[in-house]
């Protein structure tokens, strides 16, 4: 988010770090090895340094790699501050391809030095455009031991803030000539508020198979989708299951913790933990892989939770040895024998000995396995457990399992019997839907239950018949499901023959092979503004289950209305945000440019023809004004220039050319290509104050790319009226924008959503908020 690098450490008031009882506790369970107990505390008492990840999956990742190694740190080689040597960052050894690293500089430090701030700024800005992203070193190893392929259908369960689900989607997008992964990522989360949170880090990547949906992780619907016209369960190939966790491994961070610690959270949390992780091996696919993951070193979120899924599984699931993977990761074995404490530090060794008074705070699946055949062949060793002074990191569990078969309670796999015609209403899924407890569950709907889902279906059908027929995803109603927090407009496909695509397709001249199924809007009725897109495998799973899921955000933005296009031929212009799922499919309307033209492009306003190269100019003349697209290649016999293919949406005025960036994009790109971009922001930070909260707040108000915070409002409107556009839209485009309207009461813990807006900048943009 916005705030991310306020976390470089520093500046705590003093907190005792001392806890007794969680002494007492780890010792006598032994999960750290003899002889090391002093290095273990000292490191929790530590500040934890500082990571982040250049994300995956963009050719950029090499050059941001390369612009971070040749240019900021070398700049660090030699820099002293007061009299202290800085610390080079380092790059974590088992993260592939050097993509990810840690530093010890604080935020203070990183105050102190022109050089240094100049690498802050950096880090900020490449975070805000997704390039970069700040996260726990231990929190990016679940999604490397998921193995994904781009085909994989992938559930995050707990998904919030994001970090780990912007890994996975860099993974599908592994092959950045592929616009369309047939892999998706549904990222669920149980809190609404949070849930925008991880739109805003989803957003960033611009993939058009991303999903965010807001259910209870232990009770998330069982989703269908048609396959040749039947509808079937949806399995997931892969599954994340980080769950919410006491958080013990994270004291390093969040130092409260030292004076929180009980044993009760892990005993309160123990249930919950082990509903999801059940529900979730409930929904993978045979062979599927399931990773379980918490920042708690604790026994009975960890080992217990696992051991108890496998008992009740009964050879279902197995754990995977993940020992060979990640060469250069210190990890330690999981344990087979733990005991059970109250917070008031009494012991139990197991369920016999718990007075029946406490039986309702201790339960028997907190236990490890008594029968030593049985333990034996679960293979506890192999799940994970990072300890923080191995590798100066925090401390982590992760455990791997493979379902080898379906769960013994679900031995018929649920299938929806009857042949369906075309898309008809949706069809109940199964009893585990409506109340998944981790007992017996019977995936088929018993007798009563089919009653009453028929009366249901006749009272749905007519609706549903409808708008399935338009192709509209609407919100779920009430009856099935209560609404909690904000309503969202429903999704609505564009119907096969609407005359609003024609002018496109023949403006752009689109490919033939385009998939225009795949187009949606945010609105029933009226003017349609903004047009998005999802990938063929997701359009399926939201025409499938519009009534039994609440879904928060999907499609990346491809094209915006623009009232003055039409005079040109066509009422839509390009989004940058999509355009790189578009650009293979776009024929006309390209202009290739030199690296020098790129420069103007992203330096200048609104730059006259004649600045530009007489190739380009030449290019320009014979196109029609309106909407275009810049690409930019290298040329691998200049290997000092940019090295890596940048494509940008632009409009052509009648004498001028400029690109529709968002600002920090322009920033991102212009640092890839040696241009100095420091001094500018300098001046601009001056007029305010440092927090990168109003940094965004002041995008908001930025008109993309141009900034016009200091312009009168008639003269925006006039410049609106000239370059076509229909509103100061944000140039975080209304990704941010509709999160914005909908975050007012976003609660200060999440501020790092970076989505405060100015109420006069949401008033400008309340026409163009994503319809």
């Amino acid at each position: 988010g916005g705030g991310v690098f306020q976390g470089w450490a520093g500046g705590y008031p003093e907190i005792v770090k001392e806890n007794e009882l969680f002494e007492r506790y780890y010792r006598e369970l032994g999960i750290v090895p003899a002889g090391e107990w002093g290095a273990f505390m000292a490191a929790l008492r530590e500040p934890l340094p500082a990571t982040l990840r250049i994300t995956g999956y963009r050719s950029h990742a090499k050059e941001i790699l390369h612009c971070l190694k040749e240019k900021y740190f070398k700049e660090l080689q030699n820099l002293e501050v007061d009299g202290q040597k800085v610390e080079m960052p380092q790059s974590l050894s088992w993260y592939p391809e050097e993509l990810a690293w840690h530093t010890n500089l604080s935020r203070k430090i990183l105050r102190k030095s022109p050089q240094l701030e100049k690498f802050h700024q950096f880090l900020v800005s490449e975070t805000e455009c997704g390039n970069i992203s700040r996260q726990e070193a231990v929190s990016m190893i679940p999604p490397l031991l998921l193995n994904v392929n781009p085909h994989h259908k992938i559930l995050d369960m707990c998904a919030a803030p994001g970090s780990k689900t912007a890994q996975l989607i860099e993974m599908l997008h592994a092959d950045m000539n592929v616009p369309f992964p047939k892999g998706f990522v549904i990222a669920n989360d149980v809190d609404n508020k949070r849930c925008y949170l991880l739109v805003h880090q989803a957003k960033r990547l611009n993939s058009p198979c991303i999903m965010v949906v807001n259910h209870d992780a232990s009770s998330i619907p069982n989703l269908q989708i048609d396959v040749d016209g039947r509808k079937e369960v949806l399995f997931y190939d892969r599954i994340l299951c980080d769950v919410p966790c006491s958080g013990d491994g994270t004291m390093r961070k969040n130092i409260d913790v030292w004076k929180k610690w009980t044993t009760q959270n892990s005993l309160q949390l123990h249930g919950l933990q082990l509903r999801i992780a059940t529900r979730g091996v409930e929904q993978l696919a045979e062979g599927g892989r399931m990773v379980y993951s918490t920042c708690s070193l604790n026994p009975i979120e960890n080992e217990a939770v696992i051991a108890s899924l496998l008992e009740k599984s009964q050879g279902a699931l197995e754990l995977a040895d993940v020992s060979s993977e990640l060469p250069g990761l210190k990890r330690m074995p999981g344990i087979t024998k733990w005991k059970v404490m109250l917070k008031d530090g009494q012991w139990f060794e197991e369920w016999k000995d718990v007075p029946s008074n406490r039986q309702t705070q201790i339960r028997p699946t907190m236990f490890p396995v008594k029968d030593e055949e049985k333990l034996k062949a679960m293979n506890l060793e192999r799940c994970l457990r990072i300890l923080p002074h191995h590798q100066n990191t925090g401390g982590f569990f992760v455990a791997v399992l493979i379902k080898k078969s379906p769960m013994p309670w679900n031995k018929r796999q649920p299938k929806v019997h009857q042949k369906l015609p075309q898309r008809t209403g949706d069809t109940e899924v199964t009893a585990a839907n409506s109340d998944n407890s981790s007992e017996c569950i019977t995936e088929e709907p018993t007798l009563a239950e089919n009653e009453e889902s028929k009366t249901m279906k006749e009272l749905q059908n007519s609706d549903t018949e409808q708008s399935k027929k338009e192709g509209v995803c609407g919100p779920p109603p009430s009856k099935k499901m209560k609404l909690f927090g904000f309503k969202e407009d429903p999704f609505v496909f564009l119907p096969e023959d609407d005359p609003l695509f024609l002018p496109i397709q023949k403006f752009y001249a689109l490919d033939p092979s385009f998939p225009k199924m795949n187009l949606l809007t945010r609105t029933q009725e009226g003017k349609k503004r903004q047009l998005y897109m999802v990938s063929k495998e997701l359009r399926n799973v939201l025409l499938n289950n519009s009534e039994k899921m609440k879904v928060i955000n999907t499609g990346i933005k491809v094209w915006s209305r623009n009232s003055d296009g039409e005079q040109f031929g066509c009422a839509f212009r390009l989004a940058q945000e999509g355009i790189y799922t578009l650009y293979p499919f776009i024929h006309a309307r390209i202009i290739s440019v030199c690296i020098e033209d790129v420069k103007i492009l992203l330096t200048q306003e609104n730059p006259f023809l004649s600045k530009f190269s007489s190739e380009t100019q030449k290019k320009v003349k014979d196109m029609a004004m309106g909407s275009i697209v810049l690409k930019y290649d290298p040329e691998p016999e200049k290997p000092d220039d940019l090295q890596c293919p940048i494509v940008l949406c632009g409009w052509q005025g009648k004498t001028s050319l400029r690109a529709f960036v968002p600002k920090n994009e322009r920033l991102h790109y212009l640092r890839m290509m040696g241009v100095e971009v420091f001094k500018a922001k300098r001046k601009e930070e001056e007029l305010e104050s440092k927090t990168e909260e109003e940094v965004q707040h002041r995008l908001a108000q930025t008109e993309e790319g141009v900034d016009v915070e200091n312009k009168e409002r008639d003269l925006v409107t006039k410049m609106e009226a000239e370059i076509g556009e229909e509103s100061s839209q944000s140039p975080v485009e209304s990704s941010a924008m509709e999160v914005e309207n909908k975050i007012e009461d976003l609660d200060q813990s999440s501020k790092n959503a970076n989505s405060h807006v100015s109420q006069e900048s949401k008033d400008a943009d309340t026409s163009n908020v994503k319809d």
